[in-house]
């Protein structure tokens, strides 16, 4: 009976340390919101809401001020379309290699070798991206500017094949073997059992994994402030030099804008545009992931 009691109160510990784990992580969450907001509200007393999300340049720290988002907005959107673009077919090709064609010590030995990817400094990266894949990329494009947005968004795609490799790979491979079974039983090869089977049955789980795989392009730094440029260009033109939100937080961030200013504001309101961009793409990975579970088994 002692015994009993202990586990009981063994039990509640454990149930109060994950309350309390998961209260950390939604004020953690509420406090991050809180300082973007209450920063960005000074920002916009003084630049109108409507010229931060129409104007087409982003100058604030010229002598000719602009403060449009859109070029930003739209060097992180492109970076991670071609990012997606690479890492999407070769992290579900690996998954599926993995779940389904490669024996289990194979699968062993590459799985952890796959991560090994996700832990590679992403400065490593970026020096990669500038040094490698642009001189490459020149012998084939002539006119490739030596900073531009292709060569940083190919080498994003590299560094988040891992996320969607292994999330995936988990996915398929915890697929009841039953419905492999079935389908062979039907006169199916491996191949069709895998795309008309385990991916629809695994679409939920694959396409979390390619929205983390998104969020991380999103936010990320080091690669495209080494290889893009820095240079604020309203283009989805992957030839030329851009700049990312994250890239010029940290370009201010550095210490050489004056703390309190509207410059130094700036990366409040660029800041909450991330989070925003961000909030949504997770509220519709959340409706497509709703909607494709009412035809999974």
């Amino acid at each position: 009976m002692k015994k009993i009691k202990h586990l009981s109160f063994k039990e509640r510990i454990i149930e109060r340390f994950l309350q309390i784990s998961a209260a950390v992580s939604i004020f953690t969450t509420l406090g991050i919101l809180y300082i973007l907001l209450s920063e960005s509200v000074d920002f916009f007393k003084e630049v109108s809401i409507l010229n931060f999300l129409t104007d087409t340049q982003w100058t604030p720290l010229f002598s000719e001020k602009h403060y449009g988002i859109l070029p930003l907005l739209s060097g992180t959107i492109l970076t991670s379309i071609i990012a997606i673009l690479v890492s999407v077919p070769i992290g579900l090709s690996i998954a599926i290699f993995l779940s389904e064609y490669a024996s289990k010590n194979l699968r062993k030995v590459l799985k952890p070798v796959l991560e090994i990817l996700a832990a590679i400094p992403t400065v490593v990266y970026g020096y990669f991206a500038l040094m490698q894949v642009t001189p490459f990329l020149q012998k084939i494009i002539p006119n490739l500017s030596g900073f531009n947005a292709l060569s940083p968004g190919i080498v994003m795609g590299i560094m988040i094949i891992p996320f969607i490799a292994s999330l995936s790979e988990d996915v398929l491979y915890a697929i009841p073997y039953s419905l492999r079974e079935g389908s062979y039983g039907m006169g199916a090869t491996k191949l069709q059992t895998v795309f008309r089977v385990l991916i629809p049955t695994a679409s939920s789980g694959i396409i979390v994994s390619i929205i983390l795989a998104i969020s991380r392009a999103f936010g990320e730094t080091m690669i495209v402030a080494i290889a893009a440029g820095q240079q604020p260009n309203f283009t989805f033109n992957p030839l030329v030099p851009i700049e990312t939100i994250t890239t010029y937080i940290v370009q201010v961030s550095l210490g050489d804008v004056v703390q309190g200013s509207l410059e130094y504001k700036t990366i409040f309101a660029a800041g909450i545009s991330l989070f925003v961009l961000t909030f949504i793409l997770n509220n519709i990975s959340y409706l497509i992931r709703k909607k494709y579970k009412k035809y999974q088994l």
